[in-house]
């Protein structure tokens, strides 16, 4: 009888516990921002609504979209009149439909990011600050001076959302650094106005501004830049579409995102485990019940 009870009581504990590590594993998943899809913006790596102006010898890698405005309200590169320095690793589309589709994707994101609830309040400035996945606000502006290090916990996925209420600016060569498996695809700053990098920045994350973006000398970006209503500025400046996303035109290939297991996916592998479980202790109750039997 007392190895049957043993058994048993096993049995209940393992339920008990898989169910509270079910539990805790849910809201691990819950506490977590959710990350914000772009749609067809998420190809661009500059986006603009009045101009998109460069000098020096900058590199977007992605495509270049301007709307409403057309050809004429861009210059600074090799295909511009008169000819720049300024490369496209990508596409162009000026004032046409899969400018303003996209466009309007961007805005949506935009509308969803200002929407989220917001964990912490800045006060102050980003500078030597290790910040955690969440949603992080400012009623008025942000400054970043020195290095902001943003720490994904080991998690492939983790999502990190700036409100910034009017405009954000950083202080010569900032930086912005993902740390332990983050990616910069997952990092979005939600404009109120306008957002200026300050010269040798190397800056991360999506920057969706309402009005324009000035990327000045000698800037990088691992993100989308996009100004809604204003221009993108450039001075030999580099913008790719971040870490972590499919290179424009690329297939299944080398440039494509590699895939995870889906938090549904995890959930049904660690209930099917705590099922064998508990098949296997309920076996071993009726071998020694048998046992006492004989």
């Amino acid at each position: 009888m007392t190895t049957t009870t043993t058994t048993a009581a096993r049995a209940r504990r393992f339920v008990n516990f898989g169910g509270t590590s079910l539990l805790l594993a849910w809201a691990s998943f819950g506490v977590c921002a959710q990350t914000v899809p772009l749609g067809s913006a998420a190809g661009f790596g500059v986006i603009a609504g009045a101009a998109v102006t460069n000098t020096g010898p900058s590199v977007i890698f992605g495509d270049l979209g301007l709307s409403p405005n057309n050809a004429s309200s861009v210059t600074g590169f090799t295909f511009s009149t008169p000819p720049g320095p300024g490369q496209v690793i990508g596409n162009t589309h000026f004032a046409d439909g899969v400018a303003l589709t996209a466009k309007n994707d961007a805005l949506v994101a935009y509308n969803t990011l200002a929407g989220r609830a917001c964990n912490a309040t800045i006060t102050g400035d980003l500078g030597g600050r290790t910040l955690t996945p969440g949603v992080y606000c400012s009623a008025s502006t942000m400054g970043l001076t020195g290095t902001l290090t943003l720490d994904a916990q080991g998690n492939r996925d983790a999502v990190f959302i700036f409100q910034v209420g009017s405009a954000l600016t950083t202080a010569s060569a900032s930086q912005v650094r993902m740390i332990n498996s983050g990616q910069t695809c997952n990092v979005f700053w939600q404009i109120g106005s306008s957002a200026t990098l300050g010269t040798g920045s190397s800056f991360a994350g999506n920057i969706l501004a309402s009005s324009s973006v000035t990327l000045t000398t000698g800037t990088s970006n691992s993100g989308r830049v996009i100004g809604f209503n204003g221009a993108v500025t450039l001075d030999s400046s580099n913008v790719t579409t971040c870490s972590g996303s499919v290179v424009p035109g690329a297939g299944s290939g080398a440039g494509a995102a590699v895939p995870t297991m889906s938090t549904w996916s995890l959930l049904a592998s660690m209930i099917m485990l705590m099922g064998a479980a508990l098949v296997a202790l309920r076996r071993q109750a009726c071998v020694a019940a048998q046992q006492r039997s004989i």
